[in-house]
């Protein structure tokens, strides 16, 4: 098979590993693609995302099999109908589908609709009545915008003046664009935040290793929120317990929900949940792999990627064994100094052959290039997740952050405590 992966982070490159991996890929291609990936695959790093038409011409004139959708914009753009439309086989939900991520207001109604457990809320397209409403409302609070915003359209508020700032911030400054245009305001859960990723094709749902991951930019989960600082996986809160719960009240539950909404879900569904003293409840959907989640979860699946990938498309993933190591793994992303606010670019990155015959070492590019020199620099916030896998959990992280000693760049930043909740244990 000639396989077409979309994207250019992290995730990308982590699903490119597993393809590569696969007897049934001959060749790989990605679009744009980064320095890492251009090493195990043909990538045109001058088509973006979004350029729809490009990447149909690109995919023609390539002649692939399978085109593999991974980052959330061209999901929800429809990148998926436009590519079957062309006569392509795709992976990843269509436009109809991919509204479970790329609306939160859509999501929440749905859970609300089909009894899936999660935090109370109201959606607000008038910031005046979003104003008026939290004057009532109890701290801390949870503001969301309706729709993408880089995993960072989130804000927690302490206090009615924080809350006050993020209504202007999300729906007055258009911060995250017209992701603001709708706000969700929801109720403030605590517990254990826990990822599950599930493949789906329609009707049956298989679930993959636990994740967890750490979205603050710095140590102490202080700091502004970011697409992820590391993930480690599985998690040691995800029990078998939580999982038979989540299985009948939240899996199987929402992709029916879907199906009944005439909004067949074929792909991955990323689970966030927040294990409450009530119980598991939902905090967000992604309607695909997480980013630095896959980098955790797919270095210890068992099985070919492709032959997951088909049973999802061909409706016949009751008949796959999901399988995964017996182990653990931890990802801890070094990133640019200044992300997610500002950062400079284009540093040199050296030490990377350091990975090369490491079996349980990863080095996943995330936000790199090739300049014009043909040295990898830095192109990102976030720029290696750099990935480990152990006996235990402890033994993973522990190789991970050796690891994170062998590259080096200007401007290197990263937490020091990823995967520190597993000493709690």
């Amino acid at each position: 098979m000639k396989v077409l992966i979309v994207g250019g982070g992290g995730r990308e490159h982590a699903i490119a590993v597993s393809m590569k991996k696969s007897s049934r890929v001959d060749q790989l291609y990605c679009v744009p693609g980064n320095a890492g990936i251009a090493q195990i695959a043909e990538c045109d790093s001058s088509i973006g995302v979004m350029e729809f038409d490009r990447i149909v011409e690109y995919a023609r004139e390539k002649a692939v099999d399978l085109v593999f959708v991974a980052p959330d914009d061209p999901l929800v753009g429809g990148l998926v109908d436009v590519l079957k439309e062309a006569g392509f086989k795709v992976f990843g939900p269509d436009k109809k589908a991919a509204i479970l991520e790329g609306s939160k207001a859509f999501s929440k109604d749905l859970m609300k609709k089909y009894h899936i457990p999660t935090a109370a809320y109201k959606t607000f397209e008038d910031p005046q009545a979003a104003l008026a409403y939290l004057e009532q409302a109890k701290l801390p609070i949870v503001l969301k915008a309706d729709g993408l915003a880089l995993g960072k359209g989130v804000l927690i508020c302490n206090t009615l003046e924080e809350a006050r700032a993020g209504v202007k911030e999300i729906m007055l400054d258009k911060h995250f664009g017209n992701a603001g245009n709708r706000m969700v305001i929801e109720e403030f859960m605590t517990g254990r935040e826990v990822s599950v990723l599930a493949f789906v094709d329609g009707k049956t749902v298989k679930t993959m290793t636990s994740a967890q991951d750490h979205k603050r930019a710095k140590d102490g989960d202080q700091g502004l929120n970011t697409g992820g600082m590391g993930n480690f996986s599985p998690s040691p809160f995800y029990t078998e317990e939580v999982d038979a719960f989540c299985q009948k009240q939240i899996y199987q539950p929402t992709v029916d929900a879907m199906r009944a909404e005439g909004r067949e879900f074929k792909g991955v569904i990323f689970f966030g949940l927040m294990l409450t003293s009530e119980g598991p409840r939902v905090l967000e959907f992604n309607a695909r792999f997480g980013d630095p989640e896959a980098q955790v979860v797919l270095c210890r699946m068992k099985n070919d990627i492709c032959d997951v990938v088909e049973a999802c498309m061909n409706g016949t993933l009751d008949q796959v064994d999901l399988q995964f190591e017996d182990n653990a793994a931890v990802c801890v992303v070094l990133a640019s100094d200044g992300y997610p606010v500002s950062y400079e670019k284009g540093y040199e990155i050296t030490g990377l052959e350091q990975f090369e015959g490491k079996e349980e070492y990863y080095c996943f590019h995330a936000g790199s290039k090739y300049d014009v020199q043909g040295r990898i620099v830095t192109n990102g916030g976030r720029v290696l997740g750099i990935t480990a896998k152990g006996a235990t959990l402890k033994e993973a992280r522990q190789k991970a952050y050796e690891a994170t000693e062998w590259v080096s760049f200007k401007n290197k930043y990263m937490r020091h405590d990823i995967g520190k909740a597993i000493d709690e244990v």
